[in-house]
């Protein structure tokens, strides 16, 4: 038998707003060592790079650290894959596959992020077209409760399998990932300024598909659309020549940061000037390395045919958003069959909130936010900031009871339990 290496592990997570419980951090160094590890542990997590806000990756049992099993980036050009280990970022995953004339259709803001993560959490850029981040995903690996290796992909186990990759981390944990991918491609990135706010609302899904990628930032308390963010595809529109005008709002005539004041000199190259999809489709450089965030996140999703209302209420809101909101950013997101997705079966349209980093005066505005969009149904991302109650969440996902007791059958024990999971799914008996 192999032992994983004790290890020290963050005190916090990326936000500093959750303070780990666990008794031990364990570094396995392989494979081996990780099976070892499982089997070994009456209660564990995975932690990635720690980007949720909330208690998801938490355990009062070992949290397993997977850096220390070597990086593995796996192209496959002649089935147009790429198979990544469980502690790869997209910064490195999306650097390899655009060595080898390869992409990914679409990334978050962030290049920092584990694929592994990301995909268990649902996490998602921004397109019409463009569903959540596992959606490219075709197959994995994962270790589960006994310490074995079990497979699932989306031609031998395609029910099983739309249950697994939006697993929450809580079925196993992710060896490997095969994600789909497509020839490498340019995009160019311009920045538009002070939409006013009638011009967005005649026509906001308009808007929001006027690019390959469009992010809209607002603080919900000001007359106009602080910002659009249009990322277009140069092999699809080479000819498109950028209006000064566009909308009553202005082309910025300079790099521009979506956190008003703050620098845009981490963020990707604007001004239309192209360049590779995996330099322009995140907002902020991989060079740039995040540390500890003065922030807190939440976010939401609603299907799209509602989202002229959903905006409306959020708008009335404003008044309470904007003092506490560093940003706020609204995205669409392409449907898809996972069955924990916050976008399962439903084109979408996200409302994501970079809060101040003040619990006590966020919460209630998180809580006004999840009122005011209670006739939507909205789907919070499983990563960030929610108060919703269990069961009304519960009934905005069809397969809520399907993953109970997907959750049941892996992981009959509890071992990759936590009190987040017990919350919003307990087990039964």
């Amino acid at each position: 038998m192999t032992t994983a290496t004790s290890a020290d592990g963050p005190a916090t997570n990326w936000g500093g707003n959750v303070a780990f419980q666990a008794k031990r951090f364990l570094r396995p160094a392989s494979l081996a060592e990780l099976q070892d590890a499982v089997a070994g542990s009456d209660r564990l997590r995975a932690l990635g790079t720690g980007h949720s806000f909330n208690r998801i990756a938490d355990t009062t049992g070992d949290l397993v650290l997977l850096t220390g099993i070597p990086p593995s980036v796996v192209v496959d050009a002649a089935r147009s894959a790429v198979t990544v280990g469980p502690a790869v970022r997209y910064g490195e995953l999306t650097q390899r596959l655009h060595e080898q004339g390869r992409a990914l259709p679409n990334l978050g803001s962030l290049p920092h992020i584990s694929v592994a993560g990301a995909c268990a959490t649902g996490t998602h850029g921004s397109g019409d077209s463009n569903g959540i981040l596992g959606s490219s995903v075709s197959a994995l690996e994962m270790v589960t409760a006994t310490g074995q290796v079990v497979s699932l992909s989306r031609l031998a186990d395609p029910d099983e399998f739309c249950g697994a990759v939006t697993g929450l981390g809580s079925l196993g944990i992710v060896t490997s990932l095969t994600l789909d991918t497509v020839p490498a491609f340019d995009v160019a990135q311009l920045v538009y300024e002070d939409m006013p706010w009638a011009q967005f609302m005649a026509d906001p899904l308009g808007v929001l598909s006027a690019a390959y990628s469009v992010s809209v930032f607002t603080d919900w308390g000001t007359s106009s659309v602080k910002q659009v963010w249009l990322k277009r595809r140069t092999d699809v529109d080479a000819s498109w020549t950028p209006e000064p005008r566009w909308l009553g709002a202005t082309l910025a005539a300079g790099p521009r940061h979506p956190v008003p004041g703050m620098s845009p000199v981490h963020c990707t190259q604007q001004l239309g000037v192209p360049g590779p999809w995996h330099e322009r489709l995140p907002h902020f450089r991989l060079a740039f390395t995040p540390s500890s965030g003065e922030e807190l996140q939440s976010e939401y999703s609603v299907a799209r045919e509602v989202a002229t209302d959903a905006i409306e209420a959020l708008l009335s809101l404003g008044e309470r958003i904007a003092p506490v909101v560093q940003c706020s950013e609204i995205r669409t997101v392409a449907s898809d069959d996972f069955w924990m997705s916050p976008s399962y079966q439903r084109d979408s349209v996200a409302f994501h909130f970079t809060w101040v980093k003040d619990e006590q005066a966020v919460i209630p505005v998180v809580e006004a936010v999840e009122e005011r969009l209670q006739p939507f149904s909205a789907r919070p991302h499983w990563g960030k900031i929610f108060r919703l109650d269990p069961e009304l969440l519960g009934a905005r996902y069809q397969r809520w009871s399907d993953f109970r007791e997907l959750l049941g059958r892996y992981d009959p024990d509890g071992k990759f339990r936590n009190d987040f999971i017990d919350t919003y799914f307990p087990a039964d008996g």
